[in-house]
């Protein structure tokens, strides 16, 4: 009798706020999934719904022994996915604010300038520096979110520093480095700050390092001055690679790796292997290779790819996919692949911005190890050496997506490395500008199963809201012989009961 009095309009009202509803639910899916990776109906039901139906607790270690492997486990995730601060980092004022003013695109991330924040108090500052005016003010200043806030406090510091006419201070060194960084538009500009810098930082170097044992303060000035006047060399090297004199940074580079062996933070050997590369000196950077690319140390694409590349040169000139083919792999030949294929597992990002397949962006000022950041880095600097490499990229072409086969599960077993860590997705969006760039993800996720669910219950009411509006009394027949159909077995029970129970016991549990 109900559905008799249904009419066409009822139908069309259903499907169509049921197609509402569905779609406004994928709209979100999809929304919570490109931000965060998982469904979010998934994850609802994984974290709420199945402890209250009696699933494991995950919380809960069930023995000594899977909880010393989890913990293993988380341990080796976070040290994989710590972040790492760029060898090759641009110029704030020199690169990528010449970047803005051209495009008015942001290449930085709040996130990204907010470590190199860090990075300076700790390179920069130390405990002492409040006793004396001129490095109270350099401490505020690279606190300083402001760009123009921290230039007008570097000028303020030399102004005091010029005024009270001492010794050289490491203030006058620090603020040099933060105008040459950030106020300089040009590298020669920034040249001649790092030079004025050098001068002061040097002599507060030599100072403090004849006062290093009187004490833990002097100790903590000494480690600072060390810090500052290795970057000031460092970056010096890198001013005389971009204006074009390879070999005096080559030169520089080799004398402050000999000086400061145990300074590794740096990653300044990152640096000369590129330089050696644009000397085209290849025995050098196998030499590099050799020391660097140990099994004791962490790796990096720089390594993994040089290394590639040093054996893809000696085969990439004559290699023939259809020739190797027929005839198999030489012995040189499949070092190569092996090579690639050990590279590509690292970080399997690379070869899309080598191949010119996607996009490159301005290299942000930290990276993480076997992300998308970091192949940014990497090929930023080391395309043109690919390039000029006969061959080397259409070796690479050829035989990169092998290396996938060989790791089906990289979340769950590598080859040669660690599995894949799953945290890079998550570090990479918050290093990269997101706004202009997509960041790459490896593995590529499926779609969850509640977001096809969503699209098809969305398109499926749609439709079907369609059909009721454009064929009215047609659908409502369908929709009467449906619901009809659905109901027969429960008409049919009913039937039955009706016929088994007393007429009497009946009519009293239907009044109830």
């Amino acid at each position: 009798m109900f559905l008799n009095t249904l009419t066409p309009k009822f139908y069309v009202a259903l499907t169509g706020t049921s197609s509402l509803i569905s779609g406004l639910i994928l709209i979100f899916e999809w929304w919570y999934f490109r931000k965060y990776g998982t469904s979010f109906i998934e994850q609802v039901s994984v974290s709420h719904l199945r402890p209250l139906l009696g699933g494991v607790d995950s919380s809960t270690p069930s023995n000594s022994n899977s909880s010393n492997g989890e913990a293993d486990s988380n341990r080796q995730s976070v040290s994989e996915c710590k972040v790492w601060r760029n060898p090759l980092n641009l110029f704030r004022g020199a690169e990528y604010n010449r970047y803005t003013w051209v495009t008015g695109r942001e290449p930085l991330t709040y996130y990204d300038m907010n470590l190199s924040a860090q990075d300076h108090q700790t390179f920069f500052t130390c405990d002492s520096d409040h006793l004396r005016p001129a490095d109270a003010i350099m401490q505020k200043a690279w606190r300083e979110r402001n760009p123009q806030a921290r230039i007008s406090a570097a000028h303020e510091a030399l102004e005091l520093e010029e005024s009270s006419k001492p010794l050289l201070s490491c203030s006058c060194a620090t603020a040099y480095i933060l105008l040459a960084e950030e106020e300089a538009t040009t590298i020669m500009e920034a040249e001649r700050l790092f030079k004025q810098a050098l001068k002061a930082g040097d002599g507060c170097y030599r100072r403090s390092q004849q006062l290093q044992h009187h004490g833990t303060q002097y100790e903590a000035q000494h480690r600072r001055d060390t810090n500052v006047l290795v970057y000031i060399k460092r970056r010096l090297a890198m001013c005389s690679r971009k204006l074009g004199r390879t070999r005096e940074a080559v030169k520089m580079m080799r004398d402050l790796m000999k000086e400061f062996p145990l300074l590794s933070m740096f990653n300044i050997h990152e640096n000369l292997l590129e330089s050696l590369l644009e000397l085209q000196n290849y025995a050098d950077v196998q030499a590099v290779l050799a020391k660097y690319d140990d099994i004791s140390l962490p790796k990096s694409a720089t390594i993994c790819y040089t290394a590639a590349l040093l054996k893809a040169r000696a085969v990439s000139d004559k290699f023939s996919p259809e020739a190797a083919s027929r005839r198999g792999l030489s012995t040189a030949e499949m070092n190569a692949v092996e090579a690639i294929h050990r590279a590509v597992e690292f970080n399997p990002h690379v070869p899309k911005y080598l191949l010119e397949m996607k996009s490159l962006i301005l290299p942000p000022e930290h990276i993480l190890k076997r992300g998308d950041s970091e192949a940014i880095a990497y090929a930023f600097f080391h395309l043109q050496h690919w390039k000029r490499v006969e061959g080397a990229l259409n070796l690479l072409h050829c035989t990169w997506e092998g290396t996938f086969r060989m790791i089906p599960y990289p979340l769950e077993k590598g080859h040669l490395f660690y599995p894949y860590p799953i945290c890079t997705e998550t570090a990479d969006r918050e290093l990269l500008p997101t706004v202009f760039h997509e960041v790459s993800v490896y593995p590529k996720k499926e779609l969850p199963f509640f977001i096809l669910f969503t699209a098809g219950l969305c398109s499926f009411t749609a439709m079907l809201a369609l059909l009721t509006h454009q064929f009215p009394e047609l659908m409502g027949v369908f929709a009467k012989a449906f619901l009809s159909t659905l109901f027969a077995p429960l008409n049919f029970i009913m039937e039955k009961v009706e016929s088994i129970l007393p007429s009497s016991l009946w009519h009293q549990l239907t009044r109830i």
